[in-house]
């Protein structure tokens, strides 16, 4: 799936992720643990990642940018 940006908001134990394309129209909206959204993220093609700032991001953005296909 190819979207442009996608925001994920950042919990304990559970995410939650708003996928856009390119008009910002929302294409994806999913809740899933930290194994899921690390899975769904390798099968994207993505422009732009969006998520807070906390400890517990840095390890899920190294995660994501590993995963995560840009379109060239």
């Amino acid at each position: 799936m190819e979207l442009h940006a996608i925001g994920i908001d950042l919990g304990k134990t559970m995410f939650h992720l708003v996928g856009l394309d390119s008009g910002g129209n929302v294409m994806v909206r999913k809740r899933c643990s930290r194994t899921q959204l690390l899975k769904y993220t390798s099968n994207l093609r993505v422009q732009r990642i969006g998520m807070k700032a906390c400890s517990g991001s840095h390890f899920l953005a190294r995660a994501c940018a590993n995963n995560v296909t840009t379109p060239g």
